[in-house]
């Protein structure tokens, strides 16, 4: 199971990635970057809920798991408020989807880092 979660985490920052940078670099929103951020979502709350299922003594609450908890509820908020956008067509809007996208992907990475960075603390 752990091969699995490491590998939808690694497919969300892949998905999650390529959606933020190549909607800034676009310079607008279009509908492929929803569906690759809905995608990252997606594999991020699959990883991690694998990731959880692995942890002996089930949730804590430590930095790891709420910068964890806040990136997830950003990314569905961040996935959400595109969608809305999309909808609405508004150009303006979609023009400066991209500042959202881009601070949400910062928060994003520091649970993603400090994952890495915990797991080869505590290996033995």
């Amino acid at each position: 199971m752990l091969l699995y979660a490491v590998i939808t985490i690694n497919l969300a920052l892949l998905f999650y990635t390529i959606g933020v940078w190549s909607e800034k670099k676009q310079g607008v929103l279009k509908r492929w970057h929803l569906i690759v951020f809905w995608l990252g979502f997606i594999f991020d709350t699959t990883g991690t809920t694998l990731m959880g299922s692995l942890s002996s003594g089930g949730f804590r609450f430590n930095f790891h798991s709420i910068t964890g908890i806040l990136a997830i509820v950003l990314m569905l908020f961040h996935a959400a408020w595109a969608t809305v956008v999309l909808v609405r067509s508004q150009e303006k809007m979609k023009k400066n989807f991209h500042k959202l996208s881009i601070v949400v992907w910062c928060i994003w990475l520091i649970p993603f880092i400090s994952g890495m960075l915990f797991a080869m603390l505590n290996t033995k």
